[in-house]
C-alpha cells in the first residue's frame, strides 16, 4: 500500500469533518470499560502552557477533556526543560532516579528506569509498541544503544524537526502515526509533537505564532483520533488517550526555572476507562507512564521504584 502523505492525511481529515458527524463526547463510544482490548495512545506536545492552551481554539483537545479527565494544575520536573521532563513522563520517575538533568541527557540511567514502552516490551513482548517523534535526542544519543526510546520498540519513526521545519515535521510524524494506526494493530503508542515549543523559542514570546502552533497541534490530535475511531476493530477496543506536555514557559518563551508558569503543566486522559475516575486532583508528570502501564493491565512491580501513581487512584 502506498505511503500516506501529510497533505493526503490533512485532505482526508477535512473531508471526514464534512461528511461524518463529529463524535459529540470526544471519547470512544465503547461505554463498557470492562470490555475491549486495552490500548494506550500518549500524545506529547512540547512546551504548552495550560493557561495559554485554554485561550486557543482547540476543539479536538477540548472534546477529549470534556469527556474525560483533565487537570491544568499538574507539576513537571526541576529543572523544567525537555530532557528531564520527557524522561520523567515516559519513565514514571523523577530526575533523581533516571539521572537526566539537562538536554544533553548526561547521567541517564534508562537501563534501570526505562520508558513505559520499553517496560511493555520487557513484560508483555506480545504487545505491539510504537513511537513517532521529531526531536531526535529522545531516540538517538551519541554512542548509546539505549536512549529513552530505543530500537527495541517494535516500530520507531524518527524525523529531524530542525531539518524539515517543525510544523512540517509534526505533520509528517502525524501522517505516519495515522498510517500505522490504520494498517497495523498497535497496543501502546507515543506520538511527539515539537512545534509549539520551537515556535515560542524562535519568536521569543507566547504570542500569536505560539498560539497558532498550539492550534495546529490540536489539528494533529484530531487526525490521530479520526484514525483511532476508524479502525475496523474499534468497537472491540478500549482506548485510553493521554495528552500532556513537558513544561510551561515564561512570557519571553524561555523555561527551565521553577516559576509557576514554567512548572505547571496539563494532563488529559480520555476514554471509557475514565468514566469512574475520581475528580481531578493533584497530579505529576511521573503519573503519565504509570497510568499507561496500569491501563494495559501491567502490574506495577515495587522493584521498579516508580514515583508516579495511576491517575484513576488520585484523590
Amino acid at each position: 500500500m502506498a505511503k500516506i502523505t501529510y497533505r493526503a492525511v490533512l485532505a482526508l481529515a477535512l473531508l471526514t469533518s464534512l461528511l461524518v458527524p463529529a463524535c459529540g463526547d470526544g471519547q470512544p463510544s465503547n461505554a463498557d470499560e470492562s470490555q475491549g482490548t486495552p490500548k494506550v495512545l500518549l500524545i506529547g506536545i512540547d512546551g504548552v502552557r495550560p493557561d495559554v492552551l485554554a485561550e486557543v481554539p482547540t476543539p479536538n483537545i477540548d472534546a477529549l477533556a470534556d469527556a474525560g479527565w483533565y487537570t491544568d494544575q499538574a507539576r513537571t520536573t526541576t529543572p523544567s526543560v525537555s530532557g528531564p521532563s520527557w524522561s520523567s513522563m515516559l519513565t514514571g520517575v523523577w530526575p533523581e532516579k533516571h539521572g537526566v538533568t539537562n538536554n544533553n541527557f548526561t547521567g541517564r540511567d534508562y537501563a534501570q528506569y526505562p520508558s513505559f514502552l520499553t517496560r511493555v516490551e520487557q513484560v508483555r513482548p506480545e504487545l505491539a509498541t510504537f513511537a513517532a517523534l521529531d526531536w531526535l535526542p529522545l531516540a538517538q544519543l551519541p554512542d548509546d544503544p539505549t536512549p529513552l526510546l530505543p530500537p527495541a520498540i517494535d516500530t520507531r519513526i524518527t524525523l529531524d524537526g530542525y531539518e524539515h521545519g517543525w510544523a512540517e515535521a509534526d505533520g509528517m510524524v502525524t501522517a505516519q502515526a495515522v498510517e500505522h494506526i490504520a494498517q497495523a494493530d498497535p497496543d501502546a503508542l507515543f506520538v511527539y509533537l515539537g512545534n509549539p515549543d520551537e515556535t515560542s523559542h524562535q519568536n521569543g514570546s507566547i504570542g500569536a505564532e505560539y498560539r497558532d502552533a498550539i492550534a495546529l497541534s490540536d489539528g494533529h490530535v484530531g487526525m490521530l483520533m479520526d484514525a483511532v475511531r476508524a479502525r475496523y476493530t474499534y468497537a472491540d477496543e478500549d482506548w485510553l488517550i493521554l495528552i500532556s506536555t513537558d513544561h510551561g514557559r515564561r512570557p519571553d518563551g524561555g523555561h527551565g526555572g521553577d516559576s509557576p508558569e514554567e512548572m505547571t503543566i496539563f494532563i488529559l486522559a480520555s476514554g471509557p476507562a475514565t468514566a469512574d475516575w475520581p475528580d481531578p486532583g493533584p497530579a505529576f508528570i511521573v503519573d503519565v507512564a504509570v497510568t499507561a502501564l496500569d491501563h494495559l493491565g501491567i502490574g506495577i512491580d515495587p522493584e521498579w521504584e516508580l514515583d508516579g501513581m495511576p491517575l484513576r487512584t488520585k484523590r
